[in-house]
């Protein structure tokens, strides 16, 4: 048999529906059914083992990911990486465990890659109890550190791809000490996923030590080697902010939720949700600024909760603001979030 998505499958799309309702409970049984189909599929359609090894391992870590975060949905959480090699005697593994402390103090949760190091520094200021560990499974094993060794909120993932969706999927902020290769490859990756709008746009901070130069260096070399021949643009910095203390650190990351709270795309129209509403003037000011991230004849206007926010009844009572964005100028967007915060 042939299967198709669409419900012309006859006895095949009887029995998923059977199956379905034996079990029970199933939400938005229209993506269960799918997911369904597509498994069926694979078996059809794929003869290697191992790629049918790694589809199955996939859904079954996501869907785990899924069963812990779930839960603390509602909790904002920074996730923080570093060096899993910085040893608690070096004052940048201090300054992690103040960050960690901090954040939990602010309300935050941290997730780190649940080893050692920055790793171990953040989640020990930060407490068990505030803490998540997304940690990989390797050749040489990585165990989890002691803070959160036997915790309900640590995770160990067989591929990395998984472990980076975890790692961002549920972040409201993204701060990162000085590392190797792991650190700069997530730096990089958080970069592209904001700049590409495949993230919520989050803040993205870089700390060192108050004489580090690290994320100084880097800094330079983006603009020296990206920016200087025309790789990136000059508004791509707007995501970044460098520093030298953990105060500095909290204070880029509850500044950037001071007013604005989440975001949304309705019917190509971008959603800002606020924690309080601005007035005409601000509005105003806002239209006549940010003109260039606007779609052809678009505008910028405060609104209540759209239809199809239903879904999302916790958000209803916030105020919003309805941009007709063209998703390209990203980084315009991000100075028009600090704008709406500063006011």
């Amino acid at each position: 048999m042939k299967l198709r998505f669409t419900r012309t499958n006859g006895p095949a799309d009887e029995a998923i529906d059977t199956l379905m309702d034996l079990v029970g409970d199933i939400h938005h049984p229209d993506l269960v059914r799918e997911m369904i189909l597509a498994a069926l599929k694979a078996g059809q359609e794929d003869e290697i083992r191992g790629d049918l090894k790694l589809m199955n391992t996939t859904m079954k870590e996501m869907r785990f990911t899924t069963k812990i975060f779930g839960p603390y949905r509602n909790k904002r959480k920074v996730t923080v990486f570093g060096s899993a090699r910085t040893s608690p005697a070096e004052p940048v593994y201090q300054m992690a465990s103040l960050f960690g402390k901090k954040l939990a103090r602010n309300g935050f949760m941290v997730i780190t890659g649940g080893g050692g190091g920055i790793m171990q520094a953040v989640n020990e200021g930060a407490g068990a109890e505030h803490s998540f560990g997304v940690n990989i499974r390797l050749p040489f094993e990585q165990h989890p550190n002691p803070t959160l060794e036997g915790s309900p909120r640590l995770i160990t993932y067989k591929y990395f791809f998984n472990r980076k969706v975890a790692f961002l999927k549920e972040a409201s902020a993204v701060a990162l000490f000085p590392g190797g290769f792991g650190t700069l490859d997530e730096a990089m990756e958080t970069l592209t996923l904001i700049q590409t709008g495949k993230h919520d746009m989050i803040p993205l901070v870089l700390i060192d030590e108050p004489a580090g130069t690290y994320w100084d260096n880097w800094m330079q070399f983006l603009r020296g080697a990206l920016l200087a021949q025309g790789y990136i643009s000059a508004a791509d910095f707007h995501f970044i902010n460098c520093v030298h203390s953990v105060d500095s650190a909290v204070e880029c990351i509850t500044r950037f939720y001071r007013r604005f709270h989440s975001q949304r795309y309705v019917d190509k129209k971008l959603v800002l949700r606020l924690s309080s509403p601005l007035g005409d003037e601000a509005v105003r000011e806002i239209t006549n600024s940010f003109q260039e991230i606007l779609t052809p004849g678009g505008g910028i206007y405060p609104s209540g909760p759209l239809p199809a926010e239903e879904d999302e009844p916790e958000f209803a009572g916030l105020p919003r603001l309805v941009i007709d964005f063209n998703r390209k100028d990203f980084g315009k967007l991000r100075d028009l979030i600090d704008f709406i915060n500063n006011c």
